[in-house]
């Protein structure tokens, strides 16, 4: 049970590509998607990835979703922060992105995202 906890936002992946294959209420659509970059940004299993006090080295703490960081107060905000204010990209893609799982949660929270907004525009243009 507990990893369907961890892992229920690759259920609403799933549900989600059925939805648009069949044609789904746009309602349906749009919470689904949001659903998929809620869980993607917030809550899926990732490693934290916040700079270390050394500036060199990136946390290796379990986190919950690609935008927050692990346990410490410190980097709990930080990659939120690094969005905002960040000096250079290179630093903001390595804490963020630091392993494929990431860069794939990105890119699910992005799809999600994206998802959620062709759900909202595509009865406005087809009528």
């Amino acid at each position: 049970m507990r990893g369907i906890r961890a892992y229920w936002g690759y259920l609403a992946i799933a549900a989600l590509i059925v939805a648009w294959g069949r044609g789904a209420a746009m309602s349906v659509l749009l919470f689904l998607s949001l659903a998929v970059f809620a869980y993607a940004s917030f809550q899926v299993p990732v490693w934290c990835g916040a700079v270390n006090r050394d500036g060199v080295t990136y946390c290796r703490n379990n986190a919950h979703g690609i935008l927050m960081g692990c346990s410490k107060r410190q980097h709990r905000w930080q990659k939120l922060k690094m969005i905002v204010l960040r000096s250079k990209a290179g630093d903001f893609s390595r804490a963020v992105f630091p392993t494929a799982k990431e860069k794939f949660n990105a890119f699910l929270a992005v799809s999600g995202l994206l998802s959620a907004i062709a759900a909202v525009i595509t009865p406005v243009i087809t009528g």
